[in-house]
């Protein structure tokens, strides 16, 4: 009898907890592929992928008055390797009412809810630095103590945010980011205060969407490089995509337009030394269409599209083109088949096929 009483007092205890947190959600992803990948100028390989799998909690707290407080954490977890909480991915916590949403910390920019509308692939070759501006370079990653100063893409979330989401007006709706890293990147050149900003417009309303965005680095003019005397790389930045998107039924089509110097090949157009312009070129442009159809439980995509990079060389345009088939096992569980390729002969960039052949289970 002591045994069952002292059984029921252990269960209940643990249960509160879990009572206190009933708005509290655990989910997850685990994405993971088998890729073949030719991409000039290596040789081809085959390898075991992690496509962005991730690990998550997130909920909310009612506060009266119709106002809550929301939370999210969420971390990348690498299904290939064993490398765990890992990534730059969402963490965040604000308040939401009745005059909108505002959240601090590591966020998806505006920019990328409005380019997000052609990222529709399953496997994390399809969306990089050849067929979206913004994936390639957003200023942070530049090293000011490296000769080869590094182009992460960081773009599609960014830390140390604040972040403002407008009530939806009949559809339309606006986010505005500030990112302020002042501490770390007063010392690298960048500004003191707002480091970076980004607002978008949107309309969303049954199946048509349409947006744009504009996004700027707000940095010091350069950085020298302490190791290459005579070097700097112009850090002022902008950018900006307009999107638009119809689904109806089966078949969906995405569009996305982008144009600025918020990227890599920015990195080589402000690179100077002793003053002179090394790489003179325009902004890079970029655009991207994409189409889905679904009929059971099948889905199939493709997708092409066209960048210039901007810079003032022959042969400085990239195509990419996309096929995919993706069979649902389940609502939440999928298996899918997706070729890339990219025809290219830039300083930066050469032809690539890649055949990648995954699963994912969310949760």
């Amino acid at each position: 009898m002591k045994k069952s009483i002292l059984a029921l007092a252990v269960a209940a205890a643990l249960a509160a907890p879990l009572a206190a947190q009933a708005d509290t959600i655990l989910y997850g992803s685990a994405r993971v592929s088998v890729d073949y990948n030719d991409e000039d100028p290596a040789d081809g390989n085959w390898d075991v992928i992690n496509n962005a799998s991730r690990l998550g909690v997130q909920g909310s707290e009612d506060l009266g008055g119709g106002l809550s407080a929301i939370y999210q954490f969420e971390f990348g977890v690498d299904m290939a390797e064993g490398g765990n909480f890992q990534s730059n991915r969402p963490k965040f916590v604000g308040l939401k009412g009745g005059l909108g949403t505002l959240t601090v910390g590591t966020q998806e920019p505006p920019y990328y809810h409005i380019a997000g509308v052609t990222d529709i692939f399953n496997t994390d070759r399809s969306f990089g630095s050849t067929a979206y501006l913004g994936g390639s370079f957003n200023g942070f990653t530049v090293n000011p103590s490296s000769s080869q100063p590094t182009t992460g893409g960081a773009l599609f979330r960014l830390d140390n945010s604040l972040y403002y989401t407008t009530p939806d007006f009949s559809g339309f709706s606006g986010e505005a980011m500030l990112v302020m890293k002042g501490a770390e990147n007063d010392a690298q050149g960048y500004a003191d205060g707002v480091d970076l900003w980004n607002i978008a417009l949107k309309y969303s309303n049954g199946p048509f969407f349409a947006g744009a965005s504009y996004i700027m680095l707000n940095a010091d003019d350069r950085i020298g490089f302490t190791d290459f005397p005579g070097a700097t790389v112009d850090l002022d930045m902008d950018q900006w995509v307009v999107g638009l998107g119809y689904s109806a039924g089966s078949f969906s089509v995405g569009f996305m337009y982008e144009q600025g110097s918020l990227n890599e090949n920015s990195l080589l157009n402000g690179f100077r030394v002793n003053g002179v312009r090394v790489f003179p070129g325009d902004e890079a442009q970029n655009w991207y269409l994409t189409g889905e159809y679904n009929f059971g439980n099948n889905t199939l995509r493709a997708a092409y599209g066209q960048m210039d990079t901007g810079l003032d060389v022959d042969d400085d345009n990239i195509e990419n083109y996309l096929v995919g088939y993706q069979y649902n096992l389940s609502k939440r569980t999928r298996l899918w088949v997706e070729y890339v390729g990219r025809s290219a002969d830039t300083v930066l960039y050469g032809d690539q096929n890649a055949v990648s052949i995954g699963t994912r289970v969310d949760f």
